[in-house]
């Protein structure tokens, strides 16, 4: 099947958007972090995400089921940050006075309607893009139960196989983010050449 051809199809099978005027809290307020992850400081969502580059910590995690296909969640259009675009499974900033841990299971919850599942920690790093700078924590679950993406927040999701994968880094498909940290976390460098 031609790529062209997928997306097409995964476009159409994603729900109707049903929160069309939703937009990010601009004032919400995230921790400020150095790079080790020590709070320095707080500042709100609008200060960290336009341009000031202050570095925020947020958790990933990436939703493997026990075929080896990856989950992604797909970004409403309401979104500030790479609206649209498919995306990591969950991913979300951690509040002010939480643990990278606590923030992990609150954003699953949220976003995926799941609660059993055992995370498993691969490291962290920062990504920067023009708008933002974020200490991420990546982690990793296989998970083969029921998958509920909230309404509220997504616009759907579905798991993807690593070929479709391969097919569509570099497309506009995907979020940078997702791009650069699944080849850095699981594809290796042989299969990101090809």
């Amino acid at each position: 099947m031609k790529y062209e051809n997928l997306h097409v199809i995964t476009k159409k099978a994603l729900p109707l958007q049903k929160n069309r005027n939703m937009k990010d809290n601009e004032r919400e307020q995230f921790p400020l972090v150095d790079e080790d992850g020590r709070v320095i400081g707080k500042a709100s969502r609008g200060e960290c995400h336009n341009g000031s580059h202050l570095l925020h910590p947020v958790v990933h995690l990436h939703v493997f089921n026990s075929r080896g296909e990856v989950y992604l969640q797909k970004r409403p259009e309401w979104k500030d940050i790479q609206p649209g675009k498919w995306d990591t499974a969950v991913g979300g900033h951690i509040d002010y006075g939480e643990t990278p841990e606590e923030a992990l299971r609150r954003e699953v919850r949220e976003e995926l309607g799941i609660e059993a599942f055992k995370p498993e920690p691969l490291g962290k790093y920062v990504f920067e893009s023009q708008r933002e700078r974020e200490l991420v924590y990546v982690h990793k679950t296989v998970y083969d139960g029921p998958v509920r993406p909230s309404a509220e927040e997504l616009d759907g999701g579905r798991f993807w196989t690593l070929q479709e994968l391969r097919q569509a880094i570099g497309r506009q498909i995907l979020t940078p983010n997702f791009e650069s940290e699944f080849q850095r976390f699981f594809l290796a460098p042989s299969e990101e050449e090809g």
